[in-house]
């Protein structure tokens, strides 16, 4: 039997908005496991400084990110860090009110992690396509997310493991003629 899925609440209108947009999401991911600069983060993202200060001041706004303390750099300067309030995973399907693009933001951002990871970097691959009610595509997603918050609870006993990634998308495919 499937464990419930943690209370989740609908994303507001900022919170959508956030969220619709795959660097955004790639910032949140990053932030989930350092607490990482707008500079470092434009590094890494291989983007402006000042359009990663946009991005990450709308997260912030959305209060999705949030400024860690402030520490010191290597060089002794101030660096004001930014991590993940991680919740999204809070969020029942937070992108349902975005337009058509910011409802793929997810597959982008996926796509472009993969693409940073390198060859090599895929290490599963399921596709398929089920006959589902609405019934029992809610119970594949209750099941799915059961399994995934298992590890999750456990993630912190494994820090010594690599890291990786995943994203679990179920759509409707497009009818075909009879």
């Amino acid at each position: 039997m499937s464990s419930p899925r943690p209370p989740q609440r609908a994303a507001t209108v900022q919170e959508t908005k956030a969220l619709a947009h795959p660097l955004r999401l790639r910032i949140l991911r990053l932030c989930g496991e350092y607490e990482l600069t707008n500079k470092q983060l434009a590094e890494r993202l291989e983007q402006d400084p000042g359009t990663m200060h946009y991005h990450v001041r709308q997260l912030v706004q959305a209060e999705l990110l949030e400024p860690a303390p402030v520490r010191s750099g290597n060089s002794g300067a101030l660096e004001k860090p930014y991590r993940s309030t991680e919740r999204t995973w809070q969020l029942n399907n937070p992108l349902a009110g975005a337009d058509e693009q910011g409802q793929l933001a997810p597959v982008e951002a996926f796509q472009d992690e993969l693409r940073a990871a390198g060859p090599g970097a895929l290490r599963e691959f399921e596709r398929f396509a089920l006959h589902l009610s609405a019934e029992q595509a809610a119970e594949l997603d209750l099941r799915i997310h059961a399994i995934i918050n298992e590890y999750l609870e456990t993630d912190h006993e494994r820090l010594d493991q690599p890291l990786h990634g995943g994203l679990f998308a179920l759509h409707l495919l497009a009818q075909e003629p009879r």
